[in-house]
């Protein structure tokens, strides 16, 4: 199944420790002379409805509202796929206008979408981080960590009167409900929310090499949400990936000051040390992230990538096994092992995991990219 993306550069949801709270003061790590003037405005109004929301509003839901109710009827219109026909797609994070219109976006996007268009109808909207299980990608260079939010819907008041309480809540969600079930959830407020957004916007400019666009949009979620953290690592990035090697050394050594163990700050901090010449000091700190994290984010994938290059396919599977142990839905190492079984002539394990690698793609791009393989390999392969 696809997973739903919000695109964290290098960054894990961040825990709470036993210590005291350093405070960050965002407007002290901002160097706006280092950086062109954006390319376009910040866009900050991330739930406004469009005229085609509107139409889907008065032609789709008010007169279905009227027949089963507002809350029931809301969350029957989002959720049935006849009507609109979402697509996830972790491609670019859009507006909760750009979404309806694409019918597709990421996890962000589709909760924009459907809380705008709840708000409309007077319906109170409330959002949740969900803690699941740990997803990476990589991009240009750049680690990025996934997590995942959904949104709360509860009836107004007035309308409560013959329910009880546990009926009056429901969770819009749009991964499957037994791939959200079981996993603790924290509220969040709508400015996080919005940070999200902007953080988002930073990781894909970074990713594109629009190193200008990415310190904007970065700037931006920590000053709408200063306590996100994530907004504050992709700055560092920015800087880094910009050459205010000194900057990033700031960034990350505040925010190793609020989390001293989390292993994303210090392999941050130790690359910018090393870029800058500070050799000792960028050893020191990867040793300490040896003992924290033996085994960093695609490890195995690494490891099986090149067992792949000196031919060793046995190994290369046994390796691309061990990443899916981690993440079961990367879709990478379901075609690596298709690969490596096909270079061992097992066409029909190929076949297996490059169908896998298409069902958990979660960008089009790559959907089709392992769509035409398969359908060369049913082509030239009947088993």
């Amino acid at each position: 199944m696809m997973r739903c993306f919000v695109l964290l550069v290098c960054a894990a949801l961040s825990a709470c420790a036993a210590q005291p709270v350093v405070q960050i003061h965002p407007e002290s790590l901002f160097d706006d002379a280092a950086f062109e003037p954006r390319s376009a405005p910040i866009n900050t109004d991330v739930f406004a409805l469009s005229d085609e929301m509107r139409h889907f509003l008065d032609t789709e839901i008010r007169p279905q509202l009227r027949r089963m109710g507002r809350l029931e009827g809301f969350v029957d219109a989002i959720q049935n796929d006849r009507r609109l026909k979402l697509q996830y797609d972790s491609s670019s994070t859009r507006t909760a206008a750009e979404a309806f219109h694409a019918r597709a976006g990421n996890c962000i996007s589709m909760v924009l979408m459907a809380a705008a268009l709840a708000k409309e109808l007077g319906l109170p909207v409330y959002y949740q981080q969900v803690f699941a299980d740990e997803t990476w990608s990589r991009d240009s260079g750049i680690l990025f960590r996934s997590g995942h939010i959904n949104l709360t819907l509860r009836r107004r008041l007035g309308e409560a009167d013959k329910w009880s309480d546990r009926d009056q809540l429901t969770t819009i969600d749009f991964l499957p409900q037994e791939d959200v079930n079981g996993y603790r959830t924290r509220s969040i407020e709508e400015h996080t929310v919005i940070a999200m957004f902007m953080n988002n916007r930073a990781a894909e400019a970074l990713a594109r090499g629009r190193l200008d666009d990415a310190y904007w949009w970065a700037r931006a979620a920590m000053v709408r949400d200063s306590g996100f953290l994530e907004a504050y690592n992709t700055l560092g990035v920015v800087y880094q990936r910009h050459g205010n090697l000194g900057e990033a050394e700031r960034v990350f050594r505040r925010l190793l000051a609020r989390e001293p163990e989390n292993p994303t700050y210090i392999s941050n901090l130790a690359a910018a040390l090393s870029a800058a010449g500070q050799e000792p000091a960028a050893q020191a700190l990867l040793q300490k992230l040896q003992r924290i994290e033996p085994y960093p984010p695609f490890y195995f994938m690494d490891l099986a990538r090149s067992a792949m290059q000196r031919g060793d396919y046995a190994a290369a599977i046994s390796l691309f096994k061990r990443e899916l142990a981690r993440d079961p839905d990367y879709h990478a190492a379901h075609f690596g092992l298709a690969v490596a079984y096909f270079q061992l002539g097992d066409f029909a394990s190929a076949k297996e995991h490059l169908t896998t690698a298409m069902q958990d793609s979660t960008t089009a791009r790559d959907h089709e990219l392992y769509a035409a393989k398969l359908e060369w390999l049913r082509a030239h392969r009947t088993n």
